[in-house]
Protein backbone atom coordinates (compact mmCIF):
# COMPACT_ATOMS: atom_id res chain seq x y z
CA UNK A 1 0.00 0.00 0.00
CA UNK A 2 1.74 3.46 -1.01
CA UNK A 3 1.41 5.95 2.06
CA UNK A 4 -0.12 8.89 2.10
CA UNK A 5 2.31 11.03 1.88
CA UNK A 6 3.62 9.58 -1.34
CA UNK A 7 0.03 9.19 -3.05
CA UNK A 8 0.43 11.48 -6.35
CA UNK A 9 4.32 10.71 -6.48
CA UNK A 10 5.46 10.78 -10.15
CA UNK A 11 8.25 8.07 -9.26
CA UNK A 12 6.09 6.11 -6.48
CA UNK A 13 7.80 2.88 -4.80
CA UNK A 14 6.68 0.25 -2.10
CA UNK A 15 10.33 -0.74 -1.23
CA UNK A 16 13.57 0.17 -0.57
CA UNK A 17 16.99 -1.86 -0.19
CA UNK A 18 19.35 -0.52 2.19
CA UNK A 19 22.94 -0.54 0.49
CA UNK A 20 24.42 -0.77 3.77
CA UNK A 21 25.07 -2.10 7.60
CA UNK A 22 25.29 -1.61 10.89
CA UNK A 23 23.76 1.93 12.70
CA UNK A 24 22.96 3.99 9.63
CA UNK A 25 21.21 1.23 8.01
CA UNK A 26 19.10 0.24 11.32
CA UNK A 27 18.29 3.97 11.06
CA UNK A 28 16.91 3.91 7.33
CA UNK A 29 15.24 0.68 7.81
CA UNK A 30 12.91 2.04 10.59
CA UNK A 31 12.28 5.42 8.41
CA UNK A 32 10.96 3.38 5.65
CA UNK A 33 9.12 0.97 7.97
CA UNK A 34 7.57 4.26 9.41
CA UNK A 35 6.89 5.31 6.35
CA UNK A 36 4.78 2.18 5.68
CA UNK A 37 7.15 0.79 2.89
CA UNK A 38 8.93 -2.71 2.69
CA UNK A 39 12.52 -2.68 3.89
CA UNK A 40 14.97 -5.15 2.39
CA UNK A 41 18.47 -5.39 3.77
CA UNK A 42 21.85 -7.08 2.59
CA UNK A 43 24.31 -8.84 4.53
CA UNK A 44 27.26 -10.48 4.33
CA UNK A 45 29.22 -13.36 6.06
CA UNK A 46 30.51 -11.49 9.50
CA UNK A 47 26.80 -9.92 9.30
CA UNK A 48 24.91 -12.47 9.63
CA UNK A 49 22.27 -12.51 12.74
CA UNK A 50 23.06 -8.63 13.07
CA UNK A 51 20.69 -6.31 13.82
CA UNK A 52 19.79 -4.12 10.74
CA UNK A 53 19.15 -7.88 9.34
CA UNK A 54 16.44 -8.58 12.39
CA UNK A 55 14.90 -5.29 11.84
CA UNK A 56 14.25 -5.77 8.09
CA UNK A 57 11.39 -7.14 6.37
CA UNK A 58 13.53 -8.79 4.08
CA UNK A 59 17.00 -10.03 4.08
CA UNK A 60 19.09 -10.73 0.59
CA UNK A 61 22.55 -12.20 1.38
CA UNK A 62 25.92 -10.95 -0.13
CA UNK A 63 28.31 -13.53 -1.08
CA UNK A 64 31.96 -13.28 -0.44
CA UNK A 65 34.61 -12.60 1.90
CA UNK A 66 36.09 -9.08 1.56
CA UNK A 67 33.72 -5.43 0.78
CA UNK A 68 34.99 -5.61 -2.25
CA UNK A 69 32.79 -8.91 -3.32
CA UNK A 70 29.69 -7.14 -0.94
CA UNK A 71 29.29 -4.23 0.31
CA UNK A 72 31.45 -2.71 -2.70
CA UNK A 73 30.04 -4.87 -5.36
CA UNK A 74 27.54 -2.79 -7.32
CA UNK A 75 26.60 -5.53 -9.52
CA UNK A 76 25.92 -7.71 -6.28
CA UNK A 77 23.49 -4.74 -4.76
CA UNK A 78 22.00 -4.53 -7.70
CA UNK A 79 21.19 -7.87 -8.22
CA UNK A 80 20.28 -8.38 -4.72
CA UNK A 81 17.50 -5.69 -5.43
CA UNK A 82 15.92 -7.31 -8.53
CA UNK A 83 15.79 -10.44 -6.72
CA UNK A 84 14.22 -8.82 -3.55
CA UNK A 85 11.93 -6.74 -5.68
CA UNK A 86 13.17 -3.91 -4.55
CA UNK A 87 12.24 -0.18 -6.50
CA UNK A 88 14.31 2.26 -4.81
CA UNK A 89 18.25 2.19 -3.41
CA UNK A 90 19.37 4.10 -0.31
CA UNK A 91 22.88 3.69 0.26
CA UNK A 92 23.38 5.26 3.42
CA UNK A 93 26.54 6.66 4.24
CA UNK A 94 30.19 5.11 3.21
CA UNK A 95 30.76 2.12 0.95
CA UNK A 96 28.79 2.94 -2.87
CA UNK A 97 26.95 6.38 -1.26
CA UNK A 98 28.77 8.70 -3.31
CA UNK A 99 30.16 6.22 -6.12
CA UNK A 100 29.17 8.07 -9.35
CA UNK A 101 29.08 4.79 -11.66
CA UNK A 102 27.03 3.09 -8.65
CA UNK A 103 24.06 5.71 -8.88
CA UNK A 104 24.18 5.56 -13.04
CA UNK A 105 24.19 1.59 -12.60
CA UNK A 106 21.14 2.04 -10.13
CA UNK A 107 19.03 4.63 -12.13
CA UNK A 108 20.09 1.93 -15.53
CA UNK A 109 18.12 -0.86 -14.21
CA UNK A 110 15.37 0.96 -13.38
CA UNK A 111 15.33 1.15 -9.75
CA UNK A 112 14.85 4.28 -8.22
CA UNK A 113 18.13 6.18 -6.60
CA UNK A 114 17.76 7.64 -3.03
CA UNK A 115 20.31 10.78 -3.95
CA UNK A 116 21.57 13.18 -5.88
CA UNK A 117 22.52 12.68 -9.77
CA UNK A 118 25.46 10.74 -10.71
CA UNK A 119 26.45 14.13 -12.11
CA UNK A 120 26.51 16.00 -9.20
CA UNK A 121 28.36 13.35 -6.93
CA UNK A 122 30.77 13.16 -9.59
CA UNK A 123 31.48 17.14 -9.55
CA UNK A 124 31.41 17.68 -5.61
CA UNK A 125 33.48 14.11 -5.41
CA UNK A 126 36.79 15.55 -6.93
CA UNK A 127 38.08 18.48 -4.60
CA UNK A 128 39.14 20.14 -7.60
CA UNK A 129 36.64 20.21 -10.16
CA UNK A 130 33.89 20.85 -6.60
CA UNK A 131 36.77 23.94 -6.21
CA UNK A 132 36.69 25.15 -9.67
CA UNK A 133 32.56 25.05 -9.46
CA UNK A 134 32.57 27.01 -6.39
CA UNK A 135 34.73 29.61 -7.65
CA UNK A 136 32.80 30.02 -10.65
CA UNK A 137 29.86 30.35 -8.53
CA UNK A 138 31.05 32.41 -5.94
CA UNK A 139 31.23 30.74 -3.01
CA UNK A 140 34.33 31.08 -1.28
CA UNK A 141 37.31 28.85 -1.11
CA UNK A 142 40.49 28.56 0.96
CA UNK A 143 43.26 30.08 -0.54
CA UNK A 144 45.46 26.99 -2.14
CA UNK A 145 45.70 26.13 -5.56
CA UNK A 146 43.41 23.83 -6.91
CA UNK A 147 45.64 22.28 -10.15
CA UNK A 148 46.35 18.80 -9.87
CA UNK A 149 49.69 17.75 -9.25
CA UNK A 150 50.09 14.79 -12.39
CA UNK A 151 51.88 11.86 -11.57
CA UNK A 152 54.62 11.79 -13.95
CA UNK A 153 58.46 11.90 -13.91
CA UNK A 154 58.73 15.42 -13.05
CA UNK A 155 55.76 15.88 -10.44
CA UNK A 156 57.53 16.64 -7.48
CA UNK A 157 59.11 19.88 -9.37
CA UNK A 158 55.48 20.93 -9.94
CA UNK A 159 54.44 20.11 -6.52
CA UNK A 160 56.97 22.49 -5.42
CA UNK A 161 55.95 25.28 -7.65
CA UNK A 162 52.63 25.46 -6.31
CA UNK A 163 54.04 24.74 -2.83
CA UNK A 164 55.35 28.15 -3.04
CA UNK A 165 52.75 29.65 -5.08
CA UNK A 166 50.34 28.85 -1.87
CA UNK A 167 52.56 29.01 1.22
CA UNK A 168 53.24 27.22 4.32
CA UNK A 169 52.01 25.48 6.52
CA UNK A 170 50.13 23.92 4.01
CA UNK A 171 47.81 21.02 3.53
CA UNK A 172 48.03 17.88 0.83
CA UNK A 173 44.57 16.85 0.14
CA UNK A 174 43.11 13.53 -1.79
CA UNK A 175 41.33 14.99 -4.56
CA UNK A 176 38.73 11.91 -4.78
CA UNK A 177 38.46 11.01 -1.05
CA UNK A 178 37.46 12.11 2.45
CA UNK A 179 37.78 11.33 5.93
CA UNK A 180 40.57 12.16 6.44
CA UNK A 181 42.29 9.79 4.47
CA UNK A 182 44.78 11.03 1.66
CA UNK A 183 45.66 14.01 3.65
CA UNK A 184 48.79 15.45 5.29
CA UNK A 185 49.94 19.03 6.84
CA UNK A 186 52.90 20.35 5.58
CA UNK A 187 54.83 23.03 7.92
CA UNK A 188 58.36 23.30 5.86
CA UNK A 189 59.87 22.73 2.67
CA UNK A 190 61.92 19.38 3.64
CA UNK A 191 58.64 17.78 4.74
CA UNK A 192 57.20 18.30 0.90
CA UNK A 193 58.00 15.38 -0.96
CA UNK A 194 57.78 12.79 2.11
CA UNK A 195 54.38 13.87 3.05
CA UNK A 196 53.09 14.17 -0.49
CA UNK A 197 54.45 10.27 -1.38
CA UNK A 198 52.20 9.68 2.05
CA UNK A 199 49.20 11.36 1.29
CA UNK A 200 49.31 9.84 -2.80
CA UNK A 201 50.11 6.57 -1.60
CA UNK A 202 46.71 6.14 1.02
CA UNK A 203 44.82 8.18 -1.39
CA UNK A 204 45.92 5.56 -3.48
CA UNK A 205 45.09 2.85 -1.57
CA UNK A 206 41.41 4.25 -0.17
CA UNK A 207 39.87 5.48 -3.12
CA UNK A 208 41.74 3.79 -6.49
CA UNK A 209 43.04 7.66 -7.35
CA UNK A 210 46.42 9.22 -6.17
CA UNK A 211 45.71 12.52 -7.72
CA UNK A 212 46.55 15.51 -4.26
CA UNK A 213 46.27 19.01 -4.52
CA UNK A 214 47.35 21.79 -2.33
CA UNK A 215 45.82 24.33 0.48
CA UNK A 216 46.46 26.61 2.51
CA UNK A 217 46.37 25.25 5.98
CA UNK A 218 44.15 27.21 8.14
CA UNK A 219 44.93 27.30 11.54
CA UNK A 220 42.70 28.12 14.47
CA UNK A 221 39.72 27.34 12.73
CA UNK A 222 36.07 25.88 13.04
CA UNK A 223 34.98 22.95 11.23
CA UNK A 224 31.32 24.11 10.08
CA UNK A 225 29.09 22.64 7.97
CA UNK A 226 25.16 22.98 6.90
CA UNK A 227 22.97 20.48 5.98
CA UNK A 228 20.69 20.87 2.90
CA UNK A 229 17.69 19.67 1.61
CA UNK A 230 16.79 20.09 -2.26
CA UNK A 231 13.78 18.54 -3.91
CA UNK A 232 13.56 17.96 -8.02
CA UNK A 233 10.71 21.03 -8.55
CA UNK A 234 14.25 23.80 -8.35
CA UNK A 235 13.37 24.32 -4.48
CA UNK A 236 16.35 23.98 -2.01
CA UNK A 237 16.76 25.35 1.66
CA UNK A 238 19.35 24.99 4.46
CA UNK A 239 19.24 23.88 8.21
CA UNK A 240 21.34 25.45 9.75
CA UNK A 241 24.50 24.75 10.88
CA UNK A 242 26.61 21.80 12.74
CA UNK A 243 29.60 22.53 14.21
CA UNK A 244 32.51 19.32 14.24
CA UNK A 245 35.73 21.09 15.19
CA UNK A 246 36.17 18.29 18.44
CA UNK A 247 38.09 16.23 15.85
CA UNK A 248 41.36 13.93 15.75
CA UNK A 249 43.38 13.34 13.04
CA UNK A 250 40.34 14.70 10.89
CA UNK A 251 38.21 12.46 11.93
CA UNK A 252 34.87 14.03 13.86
CA UNK A 253 34.61 12.87 17.60
CA UNK A 254 31.68 14.74 18.75
CA UNK A 255 29.28 17.31 17.12
CA UNK A 256 26.93 20.04 18.60
CA UNK A 257 24.45 22.05 16.76
CA UNK A 258 24.21 24.87 16.58
CA UNK A 259 27.35 26.39 16.95
CA UNK A 260 28.15 28.05 19.74
CA UNK A 261 30.52 30.90 17.88
CA UNK A 262 27.82 31.30 15.19
CA UNK A 263 25.49 34.78 15.01
CA UNK A 264 22.36 34.80 13.23
CA UNK A 265 24.10 36.66 10.15
CA UNK A 266 26.88 34.52 9.84
CA UNK A 267 24.57 31.64 9.88
CA UNK A 268 22.35 33.38 6.94
CA UNK A 269 25.67 33.82 4.76
CA UNK A 270 26.26 29.97 5.36
CA UNK A 271 23.49 29.23 4.84
CA UNK A 272 22.77 31.05 1.36
CA UNK A 273 26.27 29.81 0.64
CA UNK A 274 25.66 26.16 1.44
CA UNK A 275 22.22 26.73 -0.56
CA UNK A 276 24.45 28.35 -3.98
CA UNK A 277 26.96 25.74 -3.86
CA UNK A 278 24.03 23.12 -4.14
CA UNK A 279 22.12 24.78 -7.25
CA UNK A 280 25.11 25.31 -8.99
CA UNK A 281 25.46 20.99 -9.35
CA UNK A 282 21.60 20.99 -9.62
CA UNK A 283 21.14 19.21 -6.18
CA UNK A 284 18.66 17.12 -5.48
CA UNK A 285 17.60 15.14 -1.70
CA UNK A 286 19.97 15.66 1.39
CA UNK A 287 23.66 17.27 1.47
CA UNK A 288 26.07 18.96 3.39
CA UNK A 289 28.44 21.76 2.80
CA UNK A 290 30.88 21.48 4.83
CA UNK A 291 32.94 25.09 5.66
CA UNK A 292 35.91 26.00 7.59
CA UNK A 293 35.60 29.13 9.92
CA UNK A 294 38.93 31.40 10.56
CA UNK A 295 40.13 33.32 13.31
CA UNK A 296 38.74 36.42 11.64
CA UNK A 297 35.41 35.37 11.32
CA UNK A 298 35.66 34.83 7.27
CA UNK A 299 34.43 31.09 6.07
CA UNK A 300 35.80 29.18 2.81
CA UNK A 301 34.14 26.28 1.09
CA UNK A 302 35.53 23.09 2.40
CA UNK A 303 33.79 19.99 0.39
CA UNK A 304 30.46 18.86 -0.12
CA UNK A 305 29.10 15.33 0.92
CA UNK A 306 26.33 14.50 -1.59
CA UNK A 307 24.91 11.66 0.91
CA UNK A 308 23.47 11.78 4.61
CA UNK A 309 25.76 12.62 7.16
CA UNK A 310 27.26 10.67 10.25
CA UNK A 311 26.17 13.52 12.55
CA UNK A 312 22.34 14.25 10.69
CA UNK A 313 20.77 13.20 14.09
CA UNK A 314 21.56 16.89 15.71
CA UNK A 315 20.00 18.67 12.78
CA UNK A 316 16.84 16.78 13.71
CA UNK A 317 16.75 16.84 16.68
CA UNK A 318 17.04 20.67 16.93
CA UNK A 319 14.90 21.39 13.91
CA UNK A 320 12.60 18.30 14.06
CA UNK A 321 12.45 17.53 10.44
CA UNK A 322 13.29 13.79 9.66
CA UNK A 323 15.71 13.91 6.74
CA UNK A 324 15.43 10.54 6.05
CA UNK A 325 11.93 10.56 5.80
CA UNK A 326 12.42 13.96 3.66
CA UNK A 327 15.00 11.92 0.95
CA UNK A 328 12.07 9.09 0.58
CA UNK A 329 9.78 11.84 -0.42
CA UNK A 330 12.24 13.84 -2.10
CA UNK A 331 13.27 10.59 -4.25
CA UNK A 332 9.08 10.09 -4.79
CA UNK A 333 9.08 13.24 -6.57
CA UNK A 334 7.40 15.08 -3.80
CA UNK A 335 8.69 19.14 -3.17
CA UNK A 336 10.02 19.44 0.33
CA UNK A 337 7.14 21.26 1.53
CA UNK A 338 9.23 23.84 4.01
CA UNK A 339 10.17 27.22 3.77
CA UNK A 340 13.38 28.62 4.55
CA UNK A 341 11.84 31.13 7.03
CA UNK A 342 9.98 28.19 9.09
CA UNK A 343 13.38 26.65 9.85
CA UNK A 344 14.09 27.68 13.59
CA UNK A 345 16.14 26.05 16.12
CA UNK A 346 15.06 24.48 19.62
CA UNK A 347 17.47 24.16 21.84
CA UNK A 348 21.01 22.55 21.58
CA UNK A 349 22.13 18.82 20.33
CA UNK A 350 25.23 16.73 21.00
CA UNK A 351 26.18 13.62 19.40
CA UNK A 352 28.87 11.41 20.48
CA UNK A 353 30.32 8.60 17.99
CA UNK A 354 30.82 5.14 20.05
CA UNK A 355 33.72 3.75 18.71
CA UNK A 356 35.40 0.07 19.53
CA UNK A 357 38.80 1.99 20.36
CA UNK A 358 41.87 2.06 22.84
CA UNK A 359 42.49 5.82 23.20
CA UNK A 360 45.24 5.13 25.75
CA UNK A 361 46.72 2.83 23.26
CA UNK A 362 46.85 5.22 20.51
CA UNK A 363 43.19 4.91 19.43
CA UNK A 364 43.91 1.05 18.20
CA UNK A 365 40.53 -0.58 17.29
CA UNK A 366 39.37 -2.97 19.53
CA UNK A 367 37.82 -6.61 19.05
CA UNK A 368 35.71 -8.90 21.04
CA UNK A 369 32.58 -9.62 21.94
CA UNK A 370 30.07 -7.26 23.44
CA UNK A 371 29.52 -9.57 27.03
CA UNK A 372 27.18 -6.39 28.60
CA UNK A 373 25.90 -3.50 26.32
CA UNK A 374 23.70 -1.43 28.51
CA UNK A 375 22.94 2.10 26.03
CA UNK A 376 21.52 4.65 28.39
CA UNK A 377 17.81 5.89 27.63
CA UNK A 378 15.96 8.94 28.92
CA UNK A 379 14.41 12.29 28.44
CA UNK A 380 16.30 13.95 25.18
CA UNK A 381 18.64 10.86 24.99
CA UNK A 382 18.37 9.64 21.71
CA UNK A 383 20.77 6.32 20.81
CA UNK A 384 21.54 5.00 17.33
CA UNK A 385 23.32 1.77 17.12
CA UNK A 386 23.74 -1.08 14.81
CA UNK A 387 24.60 -4.29 17.49
CA UNK A 388 23.30 -5.62 19.82
CA UNK A 389 24.47 -7.51 23.22
CA UNK A 390 26.08 -10.94 22.35
CA UNK A 391 27.55 -9.34 18.67
CA UNK A 392 31.22 -10.14 18.30
CA UNK A 393 33.15 -6.94 17.14
CA UNK A 394 35.76 -7.95 14.59
CA UNK A 395 38.13 -5.90 12.36
CA UNK A 396 35.96 -6.63 9.39
CA UNK A 397 34.64 -3.18 9.65
CA UNK A 398 34.61 1.04 10.85
CA UNK A 399 34.90 0.55 14.53
CA UNK A 400 31.96 2.56 14.94
CA UNK A 401 29.47 0.78 17.53
CA UNK A 402 26.93 3.85 17.66
CA UNK A 403 26.25 6.88 18.16
CA UNK A 404 25.05 8.56 21.34
CA UNK A 405 22.61 12.40 20.42
CA UNK A 406 21.04 14.02 23.50
CA UNK A 407 18.91 17.37 23.19
CA UNK A 408 17.96 19.91 25.53
CA UNK A 409 17.06 24.02 26.20
CA UNK A 410 21.16 24.99 26.27
CA UNK A 411 24.39 23.74 25.83
CA UNK A 412 25.49 23.75 29.00
CA UNK A 413 22.41 21.87 29.99
CA UNK A 414 22.89 19.19 26.55
CA UNK A 415 26.72 18.83 27.45
CA UNK A 416 25.24 17.75 31.28
CA UNK A 417 22.72 15.46 29.47
CA UNK A 418 25.48 13.65 27.53
CA UNK A 419 28.16 13.35 30.51
CA UNK A 420 25.01 12.19 32.09
CA UNK A 421 24.26 9.76 29.55
CA UNK A 422 27.82 8.37 29.60
CA UNK A 423 28.63 7.71 32.86
CA UNK A 424 25.44 5.35 32.98
CA UNK A 425 26.51 3.45 29.59
CA UNK A 426 27.86 0.16 30.06
CA UNK A 427 30.06 -1.89 27.93
CA UNK A 428 32.22 -4.65 28.20
CA UNK A 429 33.58 -7.37 26.22
CA UNK A 430 35.09 -4.94 24.32
CA UNK A 431 37.36 -1.27 24.81
CA UNK A 432 35.63 1.48 23.98
CA UNK A 433 36.02 5.51 24.03
CA UNK A 434 33.10 6.76 26.49
CA UNK A 435 35.66 7.42 28.88
CA UNK A 436 37.69 9.79 26.62
CA UNK A 437 34.40 11.04 25.30
CA UNK A 438 33.49 11.71 28.78
CA UNK A 439 37.14 13.69 29.37
CA UNK A 440 36.65 15.30 25.73
CA UNK A 441 33.41 16.59 26.81
CA UNK A 442 33.85 18.19 29.84
CA UNK A 443 37.16 19.95 29.07
CA UNK A 444 37.56 23.36 29.78
CA UNK A 445 38.09 24.19 26.42
CA UNK A 446 35.02 22.57 24.73
CA UNK A 447 32.48 23.87 27.65
CA UNK A 448 33.61 27.20 26.80
CA UNK A 449 32.85 26.56 23.33
CA UNK A 450 36.68 27.97 22.11
CA UNK A 451 37.78 24.35 20.42
CA UNK A 452 39.37 24.40 17.08
CA UNK A 453 39.78 21.69 14.77
CA UNK A 454 43.47 20.79 15.99
CA UNK A 455 42.54 20.86 19.69
CA UNK A 456 42.34 17.08 20.18
CA UNK A 457 45.91 16.58 17.71
CA UNK A 458 47.87 19.48 20.02
CA UNK A 459 46.23 18.20 23.23
CA UNK A 460 48.09 15.80 25.04
CA UNK A 461 46.19 12.57 25.33
CA UNK A 462 46.80 12.53 29.38
CA UNK A 463 44.57 14.94 29.90
CA UNK A 464 41.71 12.71 28.75
CA UNK A 465 42.44 10.62 31.26
CA UNK A 466 41.06 10.80 34.81
CA UNK A 467 39.64 9.06 37.81
CA UNK A 468 36.52 11.01 37.37
CA UNK A 469 35.52 9.21 33.71
CA UNK A 470 34.67 5.35 35.31
CA UNK A 471 31.06 4.18 34.50
CA UNK A 472 29.70 3.09 38.02
CA UNK A 473 31.12 -0.04 38.88
CA UNK A 474 28.40 -1.32 41.38
CA UNK A 475 25.93 -1.20 37.91
CA UNK A 476 28.62 -2.49 36.01
CA UNK A 477 29.29 -5.44 38.32
CA UNK A 478 25.53 -6.14 38.90
CA UNK A 479 25.10 -6.17 34.98
CA UNK A 480 28.30 -8.53 34.76
CA UNK A 481 26.90 -10.72 37.29
CA UNK A 482 23.74 -11.47 36.02
CA UNK A 483 24.91 -12.15 32.79
CA UNK A 484 27.70 -14.93 34.67
CA UNK A 485 24.84 -15.76 36.76
CA UNK A 486 26.92 -15.92 39.80
CA UNK A 487 27.83 -13.47 42.83
CA UNK A 488 30.49 -11.15 41.91
CA UNK A 489 30.00 -8.52 44.94
CA UNK A 490 33.68 -8.77 45.96
CA UNK A 491 34.57 -5.13 46.35
CA UNK A 492 37.91 -5.69 44.63
CA UNK A 493 36.85 -6.18 41.48
CA UNK A 494 36.14 -2.56 41.01
CA UNK A 495 39.58 -1.49 40.70
CA UNK A 496 40.04 -3.09 37.37
CA UNK A 497 37.86 -0.59 35.85
CA UNK A 498 39.13 2.30 33.37
CA UNK A 499 38.16 5.08 32.19
CA UNK A 500 37.45 3.36 29.00
CA UNK A 501 34.42 1.13 30.51
CA UNK A 502 35.67 -1.95 30.13
CA UNK A 503 38.94 -4.31 30.86
CA UNK A 504 42.55 -4.13 29.77
CA UNK A 505 44.92 -6.78 30.47
CA UNK A 506 45.66 -7.63 33.43
CA UNK A 507 41.78 -6.61 34.57
CA UNK A 508 39.62 -9.17 35.90
CA UNK A 509 36.97 -8.35 34.05
CA UNK A 510 39.48 -8.72 30.59
CA UNK A 511 39.22 -12.66 31.55
CA UNK A 512 35.62 -13.10 32.54
CA UNK A 513 34.34 -11.14 29.68
CA UNK A 514 35.62 -13.77 27.25
CA UNK A 515 33.77 -16.77 28.49
CA UNK A 516 30.47 -14.67 28.82
CA UNK A 517 27.85 -16.26 26.83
Amino acid sequence: MIPEWMKGASTPFSSVLVANRGEIAVRIIKAVQEAGLRAIAVYSNPDKGALHTELADHTIHLPGDSLSENYLNSDAIIQAAKLSGAQAIHPGYGFLSERADFARAVERAGIIWIGPSPEAIETMGDKISARSRMIESGVPVIPGDEIAIPDDSDHLGILASVAARVGYPLLLKASAGGGGKGMRIVREPKMLRTEYEAAAREASAAFGDGTVYVERLLTGARHIEIQILADKLGNCIHLNERDCSLQRRHQKVIEEAPSSVVSEDLRRSMGESAVLAAKSVNYVGAGTVELLLSANGEFYFLEMNTRLQVEHPITEMITGIDLVQKQLEIASGLPIGIRQESIGISGHSIEARIYAEDAKRGFLPSIGKLAVWRPPSGPGIRFDSGVKEGDEVTVNFDPMLAKLIVHAPSRMAAIRRMDLALSSFIALGVTTNIGFLRNALTHPAFTSGSITTDFLDNTPISEFHSEGSEPSVLVAIAAASKRLGVDRSGGGLSQGFTDDHTGHAGDPFQTLSRSFP
